[in-house]
């Protein structure tokens, strides 16, 4: 029987019946703990990078760390854990990314805000152009990218991928580095950030890449605060630059009620709803990679460490 250490307290609740359900559905038999009172018997850990549990050392036995969170960033680097670490990756987060960026991009190509906040009663026929005539730079073309350029491309819009590697993607016109984000900036309508934290994203969006875009971008950020420098996007919606921010994520979180960016006529902050893991589908991913596990195969969704991602 294996032991599992579910090691994100704050939401066992909401996986206490289903996933002792599903574990015995697989044919895995396995006693599920929330604390470890001997590391060295442990198989597994579901885990939360939130979670107390810091120090991997004692777990001599454990297989694999699996997360419940798409971003690792704040335990991929810690020097203790070496175990395989693997981050979530499952449809409902991947739907809920895509329905926030598809919605927020749709708010900004039709001007809906000039209808639905109106208080002068103005009637303004001006109709918006068509989505074929908007350009659409998606910085990031992992799962969750990708899926979100690829649905924007559905609706005609003009997406350009940016990735630090190059990546190909049917119908999707691919760029990467330096050079690479230059040109997917250069004409964008629309700006979406989705790339994971590493010390090489930190303040990707700073003041010289803001010059490199069009006067009246519309920026959207779902994917981590810390891709942004606040002081210089403050600064280009200030001046016009950028005509609007839509953030979802923050270096702090909850946003202080103090922070600039609550105030700012151009910008939209939404409390980081943009997608969130959903139980029942979290729960086939750890299932089906225990099950890898215990058959020797590899596992689905493994960090790379040298990444970071």
């Amino acid at each position: 029987m294996l032991t599992i250490l579910f090691a994100a307290p704050t939401v066992w609740d909401d996986y206490a019946t289903l996933l002792p359900a599903a574990l015995q559905k697989a044919g895995i038999q396995a006693r599920i703990l929330t604390e470890a009172p001997d590391p060295a018997a442990v198989d597994y850990i579901i885990y939360a990078p939130s979670a107390p549990l810091q120090d991997f050392r004692p777990f001599t036995r454990t297989r694999a760390v699996l997360s419940l969170w798409a971003g690792v960033e704040r335990i991929v680097g810690n020097p203790t854990l070496t175990q395989p670490l693997c981050r979530m990756v499952e449809d409902g987060l991947t739907e809920g990314m895509v329905e926030w960026v598809v919605g927020h991009a749709m708010r900004h190509h039709l001007g809906l805000d000039r209808h639905i906040v109106n208080p002068d009663r103005r009637w303004d026929p001006t109709c918006p152009p068509l989505a074929r005539d908007r350009v659409v730079a998606m910085l990031g073309m992992g799962a969750l990218g990708t899926a979100s350029a690829q649905a924007l491309a559905r609706l005609n819009f003009q997406v350009r991928g940016w990735s630090r590697s190059p990546k190909s993607v049917p119908g999707i016109p691919c760029h990467a580095g330096e050079d690479g984000l230059k040109t997917a900036l250069a004409d964008a309508d629309i700006v979406v950030t989705l790339l994971p934290r590493t010390p090489e994203t930190e303040n990707l969006i700073d003041a010289r890449r803001l010059s490199w875009m069009k006067p009246g971008v519309v920026l959207l950020n779902p994917g981590r605060g810390a891709l942004i420098d606040d002081a210089a996007l403050l600064a280009a919606l200030d001046s016009g630059r950028v005509g609007h921010a839509t953030l979802d994520v923050f270096r702090v979180e909850p946003l202080p009620a103090e922070h600039p960016y609550w105030a700012h006529p151009r910008v939209t902050v939404t409390p980081h709803i943009a997608a969130d893991s959903r139980p029942e589908g979290v729960i086939r991913v750890l299932v089906e990679n225990i099950r890898r596990g215990q058959a020797g195969e590899p596992f689905l969704h493994q960090v790379d460490r040298a990444r970071g991602y």
